[in-house]
């Protein structure tokens, strides 16, 4: 028996009773945890709750993709104190600095202890020293419609030496807000936790409210969601390929995209009367159904908008002043995306086969596979291939849906939770993997809730791409990842 089997297993989507999670002392937690990374798998949620009188109830969620199950375990801690595992374990690096910071924890041990996102003075600053040794700081504010983050660049010349990402320049509280307001606001703080991602997250929070109340939801209901989070992921694709092109100065491709992503888009508003998704998932199904003629008419225009992106993507593999832009640009190797825990196209990009969808398949997807995307360079040209590859992949399967819609009902009544019941959905956001926790208490009211957003794996994979690299491609990095502020700043 290993440590990591000390963990409770628990399918995607679904409850178990607290009882049932095993309460370790924190050492067989701590072994238990680092055991599960170095066999392979990873951790999708680490977070702590108030607990007694000045304790904290410390939760690990493991996502073990081999074995697509989901394993958890929690620890006490009286004395609010937590012993690092991040030398051992760098991917739990932000959720041990988080864990300090919302709950006053100790984390002795933990090589860099500054605040995740309320600013202070950093607890031992690194410094480049040398003649042509810089530093350059960009943000909060920026030259443009976008989110603050501050990123502090310490160079050796054109250089980047070592890239500080600072965020948490909002406080939206939303977490604490889908335990305090009203259950019919919950909805609205789902979709709106990174407006890009309105339907990963709102399938999420609703998987964790039909796992907490054993609520099954229709298989149309079903088809028409994974409808919708594809059709999210074209957008967001083509719309990242797009800026990618302009970023290196190739227009042609930079204007279709823009123009098509309208399109996708625009499915979206077919679908539900809003361009982003906004109001169609729901607790039990969906909200809008979909008529025949209506989907007939979808998949006419997904078909025209797929014939017109090909030929202007395909050019960007062909022109050698993209290609030298793109290849060799921000790499960062599989191991080092093991290490960190990342997660989404990012990883997919390093070759590693990290997605909800295949590895945790739940909902349509349980019926209706969709190949893995994969790429090995990890450099920006592998982060813009795996995107092409995928709106591919994504187009087919929306046509496949469309085409062949079940039979029934879109939606069933939404019953009360259980009580005392831990709930985990994981859905593939566009970026990757975006995970929602819920607990019950003994009345069956929402005691605590926990998001993970796929930005929040990823940021430090940003920093670590910009090593060695010249500070000129930082916009190119950056836009290769496309990671979310506000889904960071909860």
């Amino acid at each position: 028996m290993t440590a990591r089997d000390a963990l409770s297993p628990l399918p995607n989507g679904a409850s178990l009773a607290r009882a049932e999670i095993p309460i370790l002392p924190r050492e067989r937690l701590a072994e238990a945890v680092v055991d599960a990374s170095r066999s392979g798998a990873r951790v999708a949620s680490f977070f702590g709750s108030p607990h007694a009188e000045d304790g904290v109830l410390l939760t690990a969620v493991v996502a073990d993709d081999g074995a697509g199950v989901l394993r958890l375990g929690s620890s006490v801690l009286s004395d609010r104190v937590w012993p690092a595992l991040t030398p051992e374990c760098p991917e739990l690096h932000l959720f041990e600095r988080e864990l300090a910071e919302q709950l006053g924890v100790e984390v002795p041990g933990h090589p860099w202890l500054r605040p995740l996102r309320s600013g202070g003075a950093p607890a031992g600053e690194s410094r480049v020293e040398g003649e042509t040794a810089h530093e350059v700081a960009v943000g909060p504010v920026h030259a443009g419609v976008i989110e603050p983050g501050h990123f502090r660049f310490q160079c050796d010349g054109e250089r980047v030496i070592h890239l500080e990402i600072s965020l948490g320049y909002q406080h939206r509280g939303v977490e604490r807000a889908f335990v305090a307001e009203p259950v019919k606001r919950r909805l609205h703080y789902a979709e709106t936790l990174a407006g890009d991602t309105t339907i990963a997250h709102a399938a999420a929070y609703c998987r964790v409210v039909e796992g907490l109340g054993e609520i099954r939801v229709p298989p149309r209901a079903l088809a028409l969601r994974g409808v919708a989070l594809e059709l999210e992921r074209l957008a967001n694709h083509t719309g990242d390929l797009g800026a990618l092109a302009g970023d290196v100065g190739y227009l042609p491709t930079a204007a279709l995209c823009g123009r098509v992503r309208g399109d996708w888009l625009n499915l979206g508003a077919e679908l539900c009367g809003n361009r982003f998704g906004r109001g169609l998932v729901r607790p039990g199904g969906v909200r809008f159904d979909l008529d025949a003629a209506r989907a007939e008419r979808m998949i006419e225009r997904l078909d025209a908008a797929l014939c017109d992106l090909g030929p202007a993507v395909d050019r960007l593999w062909e022109v050698p002043s993209v290609l030298s832009r793109f290849e060799a640009a921000g790499p960062i190797d599989a191991a080092a995306a093991r290490a960190l825990g990342v997660v989404g196209l990012t990883a997919r990009a390093c070759g590693l086969e990290r997605d909800v969808r295949s590895s945790f398949p739940a909902g349509i997807y349980r019926f209706a596979h969709i190949p893995v995307s994969t790429w090995r360079s990890g450099d920006v040209f592998a982060r813009a291939y795996v995107r092409w590859l995928e709106i591919q992949r994504s187009a087919a399967f929306v046509r496949t849906q469309l085409g062949a819609l079940p039979e029934g009902a879109v939606r069933v009544a939404a019953g009360a939770a259980l009580p005392s019941r831990i709930a985990v959905a994981l859905e593939e956001g566009w970026r990757g993997e975006v995970c929602h926790t819920a607990w019950t208490d003994e009345a069956g009211r929402l005691a605590a809730y926990k998001v993970v957003d796929a930005s929040f794996h990823n940021w430090s994979a940003l920093a670590v791409a910009m090593r060695g690299q010249p500070i000129s491609d930082f916009p190119l990095c950056n836009k290769s990842f496309n990671l979310s502020y506000c889904g960071f700043d909860l």
